[in-house]
């Protein structure tokens, strides 16, 4: 695996693939890697003769007193993991690559990114689609990788390929997870032990929603009031948010007629833990 951390090594690199007829794939990340990484890699493998993967903490997409400063970075150990994975270039560019001393476009999604999290975090989402937008353009991918943990971004990432009219086939890869339920992700670094005991509740209270669906309740009011008794249950985890909505436009539905994502948040001690579920269809 190659390590660059330029544009025109990125773009040499990448054309030396072309050049051959290889198709390529990218996986973005924000780097602390692991197994949910690389699964996405693996997908990537499965979709293409040549894997991408980049390394970026986008600070565009944090807001004030969000954890950016101390988000986990270990370039070393993340390189290691995605040669073990098969990945073919590692991308891994400062700041002031991304962007530029005069940068000045920021991507706005309208819709998709206005609701839940974008509502809550207000500027993620640009952060995000500004991000997204640009590694595109400069990777150029056949296909693009994403976890669906991150529901809304894929959903901001699908409307902005879509918009602009992208060549670049967006894969949303199921959410990897621990032997116990809790959804992998770079914060459950921050987890206490006991706050790691605790965090597998989230996953089993969407599914005990999910089974309230099953058994035939329709109302988003009271799918929702079932999702917060079962939550409830855990007084180590702190209900930040829910929401169920639309699977595909992210707006807030009465009932559930349509596949939805039912999407939470919960705050264990100082780490924001999310998951979702998507049922009805």
């Amino acid at each position: 695996m190659k390590t660059v951390s330029t544009v025109p090594d990125l773009r040499s690199a990448v054309a030396s693939y072309r050049e051959k007829g290889q198709r390529v794939a990218f996986v973005p990340t924000m780097g602390a890697l692991h197994a949910g990484h690389l699964a996405l890699v693996e997908q990537a493998r499965r979709a293409a003769g040549k894997v991408v993967v980049s390394i970026f903490v986008n600070p565009k997409q944090f807001g004030p007193g969000e954890d950016f400063e101390r988000y986990p970075r270990d370039l070393a150990a993340d390189a290691e993991k995605l040669r073990e994975a098969g990945a073919d270039l590692l991308f891994a560019p400062a700041v002031d690559v991304m962007y530029p001393p005069g940068f000045s476009t920021t991507v706005h999604v309208a819709g998709v990114s206005e609701g839940m999290e974008g509502a809550r975090r207000p500027g993620h989402f640009d952060g995000v689609a500004t991000v997204v937008a640009r590694l595109l353009g400069l990777v150029l991918p056949d296909v693009a990788v994403f976890g669906q943990k991150d529901a809304q971004q894929c959903a901001v990432v699908m409307r902005l390929v879509a918009d602009l009219g992208l060549p670049v086939e967006v894969l949303v890869a199921p959410t990897v997870r621990e032997s116990d339920g809790l959804a992998m992700s770079s914060r459950n670094a921050y987890l206490s032990p006991e706050e790691r005991k605790a965090a597998p509740a989230l996953f089993r209270a969407l599914l005990a929603t999910q089974l309230v669906h099953e058994l035939g309740e329709r109302k988003a009011e009271k799918l929702l009031a079932a999702f917060r008794l079962a939550i409830g249950t855990e007084l180590r985890l702190e209900l930040d948010s829910a929401d169920l909505v639309d699977a595909a436009t992210m707006r807030p539905v009465e009932k559930v007629d349509r596949p939805v994502l039912l999407a939470a948040a919960v705050r264990a001690g100082r780490t924001r833990l999310i998951d979702n579920v998507v049922f009805g269809g």
